[in-house]
């Protein structure tokens, strides 16, 4: 297959990023369709699509529209997180290939919905988890794949965003974040930091999650942020930080889960999105050679490393170091070219991914184990979290096939 026919459903700024940076640039996609609940959405992707040179794609506000389309290969789901897996197992029982933006699911049950569906169909689902495909997250693979650390005992990550702006005005940017802080608490984005660590530790493969507990803080972040902004603003701070200010987020500031797994390792897990920060993932690795840390991008290696024990501020910032051993493999490639896409390029990463397994016909690399697996940590950490922190079951979602090392 030299090109593919593809859908896209969800136009707002994620959509259209991927739409603009990923997919028109392509000389091996059509656009074929575009969805969205809102018409100007639909109507600028339109025009976008039609300024890069393609032709015109249908446009509908109804994704079974999409999928009823003759010839087409693949959709591309990156509407609001209560969407996607019901539009997933949709495009699923179409026979399409569907890649999917992440999220966290809201129930367990469409966690099971989303593995059924696939093994019921065979289709093909990806979960579009770019952090996976970050040169340091992929790098550090690398190195504890060839036992640089050791062996793996714990591993930290964290979505540490300053995203109080994006949900004070949710209302007024029509964004999914708000209704979701003022409703739900729990780790509502667990997969940027979950998926390259679940990858390290080969979760699905020969490992997998046992259970979990989370805690969460109080939420006093975004009323601080919101009534901030309407004393700047001179009593006005717009009709989110007009009426927003007076509600009351469930979302607490800081969410804390710790996962254990199979084979002995824990994970923790943080969510710190309504506090002003710098941003971070917080990537951490721990083993008995060594460890990887992202906040100040070192890496301390067993006898090498021992003297900086007291000092080792004169050794942060190392990592450059290990670039040319041991830049994995991907990146090496990567380099030789133009680096393109959003995030540092890794949304083209992952978007090349996709659409050379639709091409091939072939398995996708972050498959709807990974997707059900990753996704279900938000609804089993708010049950833990709505009973003060008490221990969850994380659910075997390949029913045994992950001792074989193969999901």
């Amino acid at each position: 297959m030299n090109k593919i026919s593809i859908g896209c459903v969800g136009l707002g700024g994620r959509g259209m990023g991927l739409l603009r940076d990923c997919l028109l640039p392509r000389g091996d996609v059509i656009i074929a369709g575009l969805c969205d609940m809102y018409e100007d959405r639909c109507d600028a992707a339109k025009q976008m699509v039609k300024q890069a040179g393609h032709p015109g794609p249908a446009v509908t506000d109804d994704y079974r529209k999409l999928l009823d389309m003759p010839g087409l290969d693949a959709l591309m789901v990156t509407s609001a997180w209560e969407s996607h897996i019901e539009i997933a197992c949709a495009a699923m029982r179409a026979g399409k290939y569907v890649a999917v933006e992440v999220g966290g699911a809201y129930s367990i049950d469409d966690c099971w919905r989303l593995v059924r569906t696939h093994e019921e169909t065979g289709a093909q689902c990806m979960l579009l988890e770019n952090c996976c495909y970050g040169r340091n997250e992929l790098m550090i693979q690398n190195m504890a794949r060839q036992g640089v650390f050791g062996e793996i005992v714990h591993c930290q990550g964290g979505y540490h965003h300053n995203l109080r702006k994006q949900i004070a005005y949710g209302l007024e940017n029509r964004h999914y974040r708000y209704r979701n802080y003022l409703s739900r608490n729990c780790e509502n984005y667990p997969t940027h930091e979950l998926g390259p660590i679940a990858q390290l530790l080969m979760i699905n493969r020969g490992n997998r999650m046992l259970m979990l507990n989370s805690i969460a803080s109080k939420a006093s972040g975004m009323r601080a942020f919101i009534r901030g902004e309407r004393e700047e603003g001179g009593g006005n701070g717009g009709s989110a930080g007009g009426s927003a200010g007076d509600l009351n987020f469930a979302q607490g500031d800081v969410v804390t889960t710790i996962i254990k797994c199979a084979g002995g390792e824990t994970i923790a897990l943080t969510l710190d999105t309504t506090l002003p920060r710098a941003y971070s993932r917080g990537y951490q690795v721990h083993g008995t050679k060594g460890m990887f840390m992202e906040d100040n991008m070192s890496i301390f290696i067993d006898k090498k490393d021992n003297e900086y024990d007291f000092e080792w501020h004169k050794r942060w910032g190392n990592v450059e170091e290990y670039r040319q051993q041991y830049e994995h493999p991907v990146w090496q490639e990567y380099l030789r070219g133009d680096i393109k896409g959003g995030h540092e390029g890794i949304d083209w990463l992952v978007i090349s991914d996709f659409i050379d397994a639709v091409k091939a016909s072939a398995a996708v690399p972050i498959n709807v184990y990974d997707m059900a697996a990753w996704m279900s940590i938000s609804c089993l950490s708010e049950d833990s979290i709505a009973m003060g922190g008490a221990p969850v079951p994380i659910p075997d979602f390949t029913n045994g096939k992950w001792i074989g090392g193969y999901a």
